[in-house]
This record gives C-alpha cells, sequence and structure tokens, in this order.
C-alpha cells in the first residue's frame, strides 16, 4: 500500500459561514475555493437538513448576458436538463437555480476529493495502472449513460472527477460548459484549456469523441503526472495538439508501453475521426491495456481510507459545529416553542378554570392537563383554549346582558388574531400569553418581533398588552366582568396607557422590521435591542404623562422583566442563526 502523505496538500480554505442564506435556502459552511467556472460552496440546506455543495457561476461575463436574453434562457434550460441525470458514478444534482447575476447547481455533498487532490497525496503523484483502469472503467460508465441520453459532459478534468470515502467514483458538473460557453465564461469555450479537443476551442462541431479526448487526456495525467496539452492559452493548446506528444507515456512510465499507449495516442488525435469513436470502446481497450480495474477499486479505497483517519470526519465535525444550533439540532427550537406555549398556556388555563368551570381542583387539574397536551402537540390550540377558559370564566362573571360584552369582545378579538395570526406561528401563542403570565404588559413585544412579521408583530404585542391588563384585573376580582370592564375601561382612558401601547406596538414592528431588513443574527440582535429601548422609553413618557410633566422611573420591576427577555431573545437569535424564506428550518420539523 502506498503512504497517501507522502505529497502534502493544500488545505482546503475554509470560511467563517455567511450570515445570510443563499437562495434563502442554503447557509454557507465553507469555501472550497474557485475553480474554472466560479466558486464552489459547501452549504447546509435548512429545508431538508443535509450537506450540499454549490457550484456558484457568474452570468454577467463581459457584458453577454445584457445582449441574448433569450439565448440565455435556452442556455439555461439545457444546463438544468443536461445536470439532471441519474447514475451512481454522476453527482446527483438537487437543483438548478440562477438569478441576475448568477447561476447555481446545487449538488449533493460528496464526502471525499477530486482527482486532483488525490494525486497531490499519493506517492509520485500518479496512480497505477490498476487505479487508472478501476476511475476510467467509472468515468466511461458515466458517460455512456449520458451519451445515451444526448449529453455530452465537453469539461472532463481532475478537478471535476470525485471520489467519496468508498472509493465509488463520481463525474461532476454536467451542463456547466454549455452554460459557461454561452455567457463566455472559460474563454468562451465551455472547457479547460489543456483537456478541450481541437473542434471545441475551433468552436466547431463536437460529439461524444470530443470526451473521449478530454478522458484520454485525464488518464494521461493521472497515469504520468504530466499533461502533454497544457498551455497559457487556448492557441497555444491546439498548437501542441496539432503537433503531436512530444513524450509518450511510456517515458514516464514503462509499464504503458503497448496497448494502453496505443489507446491514450488514438485518443488523442487531433482529427475526431483519428480518435476511438465511443466511450465505450475507449474504456474496454484501455482497460484490458492498463490492468485489473478491480484491483485498482481496492487499492482506492484504501488510499480514502487512511486520508479519512487523517482528516475526513475532523473536516466534517468542524463543518457541521460551525452552524448555529438550530441547524444542528432542528428540534430544539421545536421543543423549546411547545414547552413555552404549554407553560403559558397552563398558567392562564389555571387561573381561569376554577370560574369557566366551577368543579373542582380535579376539574381545574385535568383541564390543565388537557390545555397542556393540546399546546405540545399543536401550540397555536394551546393558546385558543386557554383564551376561550379566560371568555367562559367572565361569562360566567357577568351578572347581566351589559356585562356579556366583554367576554363576547375578548372571544371575538382573540379568534380572529388566531385565525388571522395566531394559528400560523408556533412563538405566537407565547407572544400573546407571556405578558400576562409575567405581570409584565411589554413583555410580548420582543417575541412577536422574532416570530412574526413587523405589523403582525405589532398587531399581536398590542393585543397581548390589553390581555395582560384584561387578565390583571380578572385576577383581582375573581373574574367578576364587571369590575374588570370598569378597571379596564379606567386604564384605557388615560394618555399614559395609550402612549405605552405605542410604545409597544413601535418596539415589536422596528425590532421586526430591523430583524428582517438583512436576515443575519446582527440583525436580530440590533432589533431586539431597538426594541427594548423604543419599549422603555416609552414606558418613562407614559410614567410622565401620569405624572403631570413630571418626569420619573417606570416600574423597574417590568424594566428587568424587559431586559431578561431580551437577553434570551438576544441568545435565542444567536442560537437560531439567519433566517431564510419561510423559515424552512422549523416547518420541515413541525412534528419534531
Amino acid at each position: 500500500m502506498r503512504d497517501p502523505s507522502t505529497t502534502q496538500a493544500q488545505p482546503i480554505r475554509q470560511t467563517r459561514p455567511n450570515e445570510q442564506l443563499l437562495l434563502g435556502r442554503y447557509r454557507v459552511m465553507s469555501s472550497c475555493g474557485t475553480g474554472g467556472f466560479g466558486t464552489v460552496l459547501t452549504c447546509w440546506d435548512t429545508r431538508l437538513q443535509r450537506r450540499v455543495a454549490i457550484k456558484r457561476m457568474p452570468l454577467a461575463i463581459r457584458g453577454v448576458y445584457s445582449g441574448g436574453a433569450a439565448t440565455m434562457s435556452e442556455a439555461l434550460a439545457e444546463a438544468r436538463t443536461s445536470s439532471m441525470l441519474a447514475h451512481p458514478n454522476i453527482v446527483t444534482m438537487f437543483d438548478f437555480e440562477n438569478d441576475h447575476d448568477y447561476a447555481y447547481l446545487v449538488m449533493e455533498y460528496v464526502d471525499g476529493m477530486t482527482l486532483t487532490e488525490l494525486l497531490s497525496r499519493v506517492e509520485g503523484g500518479t496512480l497505477t495502472a490498476d487505479e487508472c483502469a478501476y476511475m476510467v472503467r467509472s468515468l466511461c460508465d458515466a458517460l455512456a449513460f449520458a451519451h445515451e441520453n444526448g449529453v455530452l459532459h465537453l469539461d472532463i478534468k481532475p478537478s471535476n472527477i470525485m471520489f467519496d470515502r468508498s472509493g465509488a467514483v463520481k463525474l461532476c458538473d454536467f451542463g456547466m460548459a454549455t452554460l459557461a460557453s454561452a455567457t463566455g465564461y472559460g474563454d468562451a469555450r465551455g472547457g479547460t484549456i489543456g483537456y478541450m479537443p481541437p473542434e471545441q476551442i475551433e468552436g466547431g462541431l463536437v460529439d461524444e469523441r470530443s470526451d473521449v479526448f478530454a478522458l484520454a487526456v485525464v488518464a494521461w495525467y493521472a497515469l504520468t503526472g504530466d499533461n502533454p496539452f497544457a498551455a497559457g492559452t487556448a492557441e497555444e493548446s491546439l498548437a501542441k495538439i496539432e503537433r503531436g506528444a512530444r513524450r509518450k507515456p511510456s517515458k514516464a512510465n514503462p509499464s504503458l508501453a503497448g496497448m494502453a499507449e496505443e489507446v491514450l495516442l488514438q485518443s488523442v488525435s487531433a482529427s475526431p475521426s483519428g480518435r476511438l469513436p465511443s466511450v465505450d470502446a475507449f474504456s474496454n481497450e484501455l482497460v484490458f491495456g492498463l490492468g485489473d480495474a478491480d484491483e485498482g477499486a481496492s487499492s482506492i479505497r484504501g488510499l480514502l481510507e487512511q486520508t479519512t483517519d487523517d482528516e475526513g470526519d475532523g473536516m466534517a465535525e468542524r463543518d457541521l459545529r460551525a452552524l448555529p444550533v438550530a441547524y444542528r439540532y432542528p428540534w430544539l427550537s421545536g421543543c423549546v416553542a411547545r414547552m413555552g406555549a404549554a407553560a403559558g398556556s397552563v398558567l392562564v388555563a389555571y387561573q381561569a378554570l376554577p370560574f369557566a368551570l366551577g368543579d373542582g381542583p380535579q376539574t381545574t387539574l385535568m383541564g390543565c392537563a388537557l390545555v397542556a397536551a393540546c399546546a405540545a402537540a399543536w401550540t397555536p390550540l394551546g393558546s385558543i383554549l386557554a383564551m376561550a377558559a379566560c371568555v367562559c370564566a367572565l361569562a360566567n362573571g357577568a351578572q347581566d346582558a351589559t356585562e356579556v360584552l366583554l367576554p363576547t369582545a375578548l372571544g371575538a378579538a382573540t379568534l380572529a388574531w388566531w385565525i388571522a395570526i395566531g394559528r400560523s406561528e408556533r412563538l405566537a401563542a407565547t407572544a400573546l400569553l407571556a405578558p400576562a403570565v409575567l405581570v409584565c404588559p411589554g413583555a410580548g413585544a420582543g417575541l412577536a418581533a422574532m416570530a412574526l412579521t413587523p405589523l403582525r408583530a405589532a398587531f399581536t404585542s398590542v393585543l397581548a398588552y390589553l390581555f395582560a391588563l384584561l387578565f390583571r384585573a380578572c385576577l383581582a376580582s375573581g373574574f367578576a366582568a364587571g369590575p374588570v370592564a370598569q378597571d379596564l375601561l379606567g386604564q384605557l382612558v388615560t394618555t399614559g396607557t395609550w402612549v405605552a401601547i405605542a410604545g409597544v406596538a413601535a418596539a415589536a414592528g422596528a425590532a421586526g422590521a430591523i430583524d428582517r431588513w438583512r436576515g443575519t443574527v446582527a440583525s436580530g440582535i440590533a432589533g431586539q435591542i431597538l426594541g427594548l429601548v423604543v419599549l422603555v422609553a416609552a414606558q418613562v413618557v407614559a410614567v410622565r404623562v401620569e405624572n403631570g410633566g413630571i418626569w420619573a422611573a417606570p416600574k423597574w420591576s417590568a424594566v428587568a422583566i424587559e431586559v431578561l427577555l431580551t437577553v434570551l431573545l438576544c441568545l435565542a437569535t444567536h442560537l437560531r442563526g439567519p433566517r431564510g424564506e419561510g423559515e424552512e428550518v422549523e416547518d420541515i420539523h413541525e412534528l419534531a
């Protein structure tokens, strides 16, 4: 067994994960560098909770995009079709997206290395004949399948050949050469200098034999460590191809003399008619001339197992540790939301159920257990049950038809909010009930800002503020509708109360707007801090209004609760990570 670490490889460049999501869905974990067609990124799919690789390629190269919308549309459609090939030796493509500036090829994450990286790790920088036979056989299987489906690769090169940790060979980047040619990227030919045949360099007709040429050059390079047609420009490479290789493969590797060398020389002929007609023919003849492909597969697996022991597992673990907690443990946010909703719903229901049912502590406990179970199963259900208990308690405490108006209004407002807002977001229930439970009317602003859009957050925080005032009056009067209505009206006729209500709405709206402005962790934390400042400032102004223009401190217990909640919400924002479109991280795990 050869030592795979004889030649030190360049490490993959690691980057700090971007705070914004790519395409509103993919969190960038690291960059694998910039290649011929753009940048390759290792990303985390927040919707399906898996690692993917994304190749991002600029579309606006040298002004090409602006002049040919139809051509670009056709190129994108062809590239999308070409990339969606399902074969064990072809990297699986999950999606193909584009915007005005970039095309994004979303593919399976191959936990392994490219041929370029493998050669940099093995002794002598080359593969053995058996190892190359295995690689060629696998690649030809992939290309034969693609050719049968009318798809050419046109950019076969070492960096597009992957080996996963089990030793399987995978060919990637189908469709990218077509797109690159349309955009003017990569010298307007769609391939890579040194691996393109003359007809591709000159912009002529290409067919299966163009891929045979490129694959032969790759095999030549893998066996000898030398690319006979490498050059600084396409024209220089073309001249080398037409002149012919100056040094035969057997000069660098004497074991190649004979059939293998003849196949390689024939397959890199400048004229397509001089090459083998298909990848099947190329595979049959070259693999026969090289040796035992099965033995080569075993050797490749041994090399990759050693590199895995050295670095592979640790790199994967580091990539995962770079993700926010919510991405690594997608069930966690659901558990926290359920616990919060269940706790708030039970605490409200516990106070209201004795007055709503009036059948003793056993009935109350059974009702609380039911509310908790419902909130745990589906968080929006807990809030509506808790509010229903309050409505029933107030209705039982009404002495005449006039007093029934209060529970009726509460029920109507709650039902309207629940249908429009509460049933669509898990944290909305906690945002509604937290102010009443914590005896702090402004406590729902930050939660609403984190969970809802700015307008919905503002409306929810106002409703939560009013319910906190009402619930406090209910506890003081034993849910007697008349005294509760008098207490509530007495507070609502004061200017200070409306200043505080306006402050709650402004705090929730501003915090939510800042959070969604960039969708990053930093903007989320900044929004929470701004919301706290607005909230406390409004309370200070409200106290001044109530005191006839005399400045005084607000209720410090309420401020302390709001500060503590802000700290906790900032921490939660950090653990949550950046926002995505539709908050897929949470939605996919609704039943987690």
